[in-house]
């Protein structure tokens, strides 16, 4: 076994480059390592992504570091396997992303101009189109390129904001509320038929569009969806857990509480929380 010496100072990317291609050698690597694909990684690629999003939530810049760090592993990760298949190596999707940001940003680095942010995004959009239309790509709608792989949440958001764009958006927050209320109606007129034939798959559809409708919202209400659904997760999860702590130290046990015993509990600790300094 070579010593891991050889490989070089640890802040220096080629190390890291070093390191994942000793991992995938056929001859002394992990088993582990050698054994993935694009697939089985992309699961893992997804998660860092959300881990360095929940540090950024929790404003633990320690954290962020590491978990910058996994995610710049997977980047490394996908550039390895690619570059065993001769179809790109790392410096090629650094040479990509470099190119894509002097393309994309020729107010800084070119003569356009751009005076805010609004008109940089406006340009953004304008250049990916053209991007689109030279590599062949004759999707000419106003929603092409949206990705079908993003959390449905995410790709809900962009599809309302790029239809947004061609005027097709309510003019403020009220008929936004409006549909939401009817939505919520529609909902419930699928439950109250939950026996007929079919129903299900309405039920499904209707709490489809009420989920749509609460993404559209939350973009008229400048609000990240799911940034705003994490910090429910957060909350929800915090106050059960004092639930259950006071129900513990009642010498009790959530599960033989009835629900009017567990709302109380909840409500408990609302209060305790309205009343934190």
């Amino acid at each position: 076994m070579s010593d891991s010496g050889d490989l070089g100072e640890p802040g220096d990317i080629g190390t890291l480059l070093r390191i994942m291609a000793r991992l995938r050698d056929p001859h002394g690597g992990c088993p582990w390592d050698l054994q993935q694909d694009f697939s089985s990684i992309a699961p893992y690629t997804i998660e860092e992504a959300y881990e360095v999003a929940d540090a950024i939530d929790r404003n633990d810049l320690a954290d962020l570091k590491d978990e910058l760090g996994d995610l710049l592993l997977q980047v490394v990760f996908h550039a390895q396997m690619a570059s065993e298949q001769g179809a790109f190596a790392f410096a090629d999707v650094v040479a990509a992303i470099s190119g894509k940001m002097l393309r994309r940003h020729p107010h800084v680095f070119g003569d356009a101009q751009a005076d805010d942010a609004g008109q940089v995004v406006a340009n953004w959009e304008q250049i990916k189109q053209r991007e689109r239309a030279d590599a062949g790509d004759t999707d000419g709608s106003a929603l092409a390129g949206i990705a079908r792989g993003l959390p449905e949440w995410q790709r809900a958001l962009k599809l309302r904001k790029r239809a947004a764009r061609t005027g097709f958006d309510w003019p403020d927050v009220a008929p936004v509320l409006d549909k939401l209320r009817e939505e919520v109606d529609e909902v419930q007129a699928e439950f109250e038929s939950a026996a007929h034939p079919g129903s299900h798959a309405r039920l499904e559809d209707e709490i489809g569009d009420l989920l749509f409708v609460c993404a559209n919202l939350a973009r008229h209400a400048r609000v990240d969806p799911g940034s705003a659904l994490r910090r429910a997760n957060l909350k929800f999860e915090r106050r059960f857990r004092a639930m259950e702590a006071l129900a513990a130290a009642r010498g009790q046990a959530m599960s033989a509480l009835d629900l009017e015993q567990q709302e109380a509990l909840w409500q408990a600790v609302k209060r305790g929380e309205q009343g934190a300094p």
